[in-house]
């Protein structure tokens, strides 16, 4: 064999597959830890119980925002939401009951995570959802109705309030939110994918006409921040399966 012929005692394709096979499994490697540096469980449950580190948890990252924030990911100590809820039964992994308002307990289709408190901004450091009153520039579609003006009514089929804007999200070019302004005085946002949307009025199904004094309220009106879209959302998610005791029955 001649200097350097490795072909006439090697298969190159052989050696290529195996190069493969270690190039794609550092890419599992890779890819899992990093699946795991947010939104990873990393305590098991229980109140004070131990944290998770190691695999498959990746070794904390520094990044810096745009706004100038610094931030390390995964963070050990990051605060959790407020959820009322207890197990069923003593042993671990038993199903969760709420405690209190299920509508505001923060489990099962109501669950909400700990976003921060602070609004969503586009490229050029404006809102990015506002309601209509502060966005001259947006408005409803000439070949759509506009539904502001129309009755909402909840579950039981009850007038709950009237439209009285529309919450437009400036970067995807739609709207997230309709304002409801209620009897009480009050207004609510309810997330535009849970209303059913008519030429004479908005059905929700969600939830009942009475609870919706109860949706989590804005600190300002014409602002929203991720923490709020989470538990906004989530009342309506929650409202799905507790807001009548019937909900929470077998089907048959």
């Amino acid at each position: 064999m001649e200097t350097g012929a490795l072909t006439q005692s090697l298969d190159v394709a052989q050696v290529v597959l195996y190069i493969f096979w270690a190039f794609f499994a550092g890419v599992i490697y890779y890819l899992v830890r990093e699946n795991h540096r947010e939104g990873y469980p990393m305590d098991n449950g229980q109140k004070n119980g131990p944290i998770q580190i190691g695999w498959p948890v990746p070794d904390p990252k520094t990044y810096k925002l745009e706004d100038g924030r610094v931030i390390t990911i995964p963070d050990l100590n990051r605060p959790d939401g407020d959820y009322s809820f207890t197990p069923s039964h003593a042993w671990l992994g038993a199903p969760l009951e709420p405690v209190g308002d299920p509508l505001l307990s923060g489990m099962g289709p109501g669950a909400w995570a700990a976003r921060e408190d602070i609004c969503e901004k586009d490229p050029h450091g404006d809102l990015k959802i506002v309601p209509l009153r502060v966005a001259p520039k947006h408005s409803v579609a000439a070949q759509d109705h506009d539904p502001r003006g129309l009755i909402v009514y909840g579950a039981d089929r009850l007038e709950a309030g009237k439209v009285i804007d529309l919450w437009v999200d400036r970067m995807e070019m739609l709207f997230r939110y309709i304002e409801v302004a209620l009897p009480s005085g009050k207004s609510v946002l309810l997330p535009i994918n849970f209303a059913r949307i008519t030429d004479h009025n908005i059905h929700v199904h969600a939830i009942l006409s009475t609870q919706f004094d109860k949706v989590p309220a804005l600190k300002s009106p014409e602002q929203i921040t991720r923490l709020e879209e989470e538990k906004i959302c989530a009342f309506y998610g929650a409202g799905t399966l507790y807001a009548t005791p019937e909900r929470q029955e077998p089907l048959v």
